[in-house]
């Protein structure tokens, strides 16, 4: 089984908006058949649940109105590489809603036909959820605001970052013992693509039937190539197919397993306000102290690789995780490189004295050498 390609956030948004329909079809066909409560003229019912279906329309068009600007706005203002409002599940859970609902209403007026009376509970529904859709209207104008917006876009991405570190780097652990000689390196043999999520249930179900260890060289963000070493198979065989069939690949990196994307997205946003088109240093400012929090988190971590085991104890699993030189180098080097502000140079310089009194003592050595740099730029 080759590796497994991610499904399409589009496709993924398909299928969510394909249940509201099938269940907007199910409401309209059974609302009319209700018996129950009291009656209400057919003809007035009819056209109130008509009007309802086809005013939706124009939530419709909002939605998709509001997911082109805030895309457009994100790519040209802040980086190409942060699609959070775009993949937000709530966006497509509210269009979803909002063709539910339109199916409903116009289901329930034709499956109404020529009865010269139907329940009362088929409008009072269309209304209930016609609030609903309000409400999620509401909320999602809120979120495309927030989306706009410098600081909670800094916030959102510094959050998702400490998520990814957190789940990752789960602290000190009992030495382990060396693994046993690599039997087996499985090679990708594919068209490039972005490790985006490594499936560690079924690799580590696969690597205990086999009696093996699997260790990943590549970590989740990671471009793999075609010929590149994707992982070594430790003390016995386990076919390519299995290895592979762990992986989900992709086009474009995701917040999933990436511990190094919320630095990278960071150091984007302060690399393009610090061009000469935008020259905003002071956003440059924010986006490096967004950055000064994470890196400091990982200044103090312990960094090694992700190993899992099976019910027994045994290793089975080794993911190799960026270390803290990946970290140093995606923060600092393009803004250093780039800056040319004094309130640049010198909150980098600030923030990395920060970083510094937070770090472990063996990774003092690589900030102090930055500091002096910066130091120098300062007195020019």
């Amino acid at each position: 089984m080759p590796a497994r390609t991610a499904r399409p956030r589009r496709l993924r948004a398909g299928l969510a908006q394909l249940v509201f329909m099938l269940a907007g079809l199910c409401a309209g066909l059974a609302a009319p058949r209700i018996s129950w409560g009291p009656r209400a003229p057919s003809a007035q019912v009819t056209d109130t649940l008509l009007s309802i279906g086809i005013g939706l329309l124009g939530a419709v068009a909002l939605i998709f109105s509001l997911l082109f600007l805030v895309v457009q706005w994100v790519m040209t203002t802040f980086t190409p590489r942060l699609m959070l409002f775009r993949d937000d599940p709530f966006v497509w859970r509210t269009f979803g809603f909002a063709l539910g609902l339109v199916v409903f209403c116009v289901t329930a007026a034709l499956a109404i036909g020529k009865s010269p009376e139907v329940s009362a509970v088929v409008p009072v529904l269309a209304m209930l959820a016609l609030l609903v859709l309000i409400a999620l209207l509401r909320a999602l104008l809120l979120r495309a605001f927030a989306a706009i917006q410098l600081v909670p876009a800094l916030s959102t991405i510094a959050d998702h970052g400490r998520t990814v570190l957190t789940a990752l780097y789960v602290g000190p652990r009992p030495d382990s013992p060396p693994l046993p000689p690599v039997r087996t390196t499985v090679v990708w043999k594919q068209p490039p693509a972005v490790l985006q999520r490594v499936e560690t249930a079924a690799l580590i179900d696969a690597a205990t039937a086999a009696n093996v260890t699997i260790a990943l060289r590549a970590n989740p963000g990671a471009t793999l190539h075609h010929g590149s070493h994707v992982a070594d198979v430790h003390g016995g065989e386990l076919p390519e197919d299995a290895v592979l069939g762990g992986l989900v690949v992709g086009t474009e990196r995701t917040f999933e397993q990436d511990p190094l994307l919320a630095f990278r997205l960071l150091a984007d946003i302060a690399l393009r306000a610090l061009s000469t088109a935008v020259n905003d240093p002071a956003t440059a400012v924010q986006a490096i102290e967004e950055l000064e929090d994470l890196l400091g988190w990982v200044a103090q971590a312990r960094l090694e690789p992700l190993r899992l085991t099976d019910d027994a104890g045994v290793d089975r699993l080794v993911v190799h995780l960026p270390g803290w030189e990946e970290f140093l180098r995606t923060a600092v080097d393009d803004i250093a490189f780039a800056a040319r502000s004094p309130m640049v140079v010198t909150g980098l310089r600030d923030s990395l004295r920060r970083v510094r009194d937070r770090a472990t003592p063996e990774r003092v050595e690589s900030l102090d050498s930055w500091l002096v740099r910066l130091d120098d730029q300062v007195e020019l």
